[in-house]
């Protein structure tokens, strides 16, 4: 059981810092993120091109490559997930102040950052996981060189399977978590950095479980379509923000498995 301490003036202008430079650097890691990702998009849409116009069929899957995607996975998750996990580091960064300030020594923004790198590097997994899915779609030619599913029982596979999982018991109990820090922080509390760093890690896998069919849909709408990016990231911010947010995935859930039976129709003709 956690045991908070009295809030005071000093411990309540002690918080406040604790929220400017946590928002600080998430700002500043966001801006890097994107910016990198931005970068990668205009790199590889000119490797594409220039690929095309030479007849070629796609890249290279060597070691420089698959590294390259690993990498740009990796930042586009980051640049993706960071904002919607804002509230749960900024919860525990003022809990963990409340928790520490009184014991000499303790540094509590140390924790905050092992506990916002536990969560992103759950995301660098599920990165590496989706190198290997994009080297195998790459292989059974469902996806063109410009990395969009070229296929419509594939594409509309992914969508149907994104809006049913909407409805699963793993969703709703995954977003409610997500929905929810200060319940988890009380229940999961670990003190030290390596506690936070679990505590990171066990967020991150809550927050992957609830997002993977999401993520998954870029497979669909383009790896490196920034439009499409910016619209899955916005609506898994929107999923855990916005006042019943449960609902508001089934709903959603319901229109991509209708759009995937649209996108599938043609074929099924």
């Amino acid at each position: 059981v956690m045991v908070m301490s009295p809030s005071t003036p000093v411990s309540n202008a002690r918080i406040r810092y604790d929220r400017w430079v946590v928002w600080t650097g998430i700002t500043v890691v966001l801006v890097l993120s994107w910016a990198y990702l931005l970068k990668m998009v205009r790199d590889m849409s000119g490797m594409d091109m220039g690929e095309m116009a030479m007849g070629k069929a796609g890249p290279t899957w060597d070691a420089a490559y698959v590294v390259w995607l690993f990498r740009m996975w990796s930042m586009m998750m980051i640049a993706m997930m960071l904002p919607s996990a804002t509230p749960m580091i900024t919860t525990f960064a003022t809990i963990n102040r409340k928790q520490t300030e009184q014991q000499a020594g303790q540094k509590p923004l140390v924790p905050t950052f092992y506990f916002g790198l536990g969560y992103l590097l759950m995301w660098v997994v599920f990165s590496l996981v989706a190198t290997v899915a994009q080297w195998a779609l790459h292989e059974a030619a469902l996806l063109s060189p410009m990395m969009v599913s070229a296929s419509p029982l594939f594409g509309g596979t992914l969508l149907i399977a994104a809006g049913v999982f909407q409805w699963t018991p793993l969703k709703n109990m995954c977003l409610r978590h997500c929905r929810s820090p200060i319940g988890f922080i009380m229940t999961e509390y670990r003190p030290g950095n390596r506690g936070a760093l679990v505590m990171g890690l066990k967020h991150g896998t809550f927050c992957v479980f609830c997002c993977w069919f999401l993520m998954a849909l870029l497979f669909f709408g383009g790896v490196m379509n920034l439009l499409w990016i910016a619209g899955l990231a916005g609506y898994v911010l929107l999923e855990k923000m916005v006042p019943h947010g449960l609902w508001v995935g089934r709903i959603v859930g319901l229109l991509l498995a209708l759009w995937g039976v649209w996108v599938m129709w043609p074929a099924w003709g």
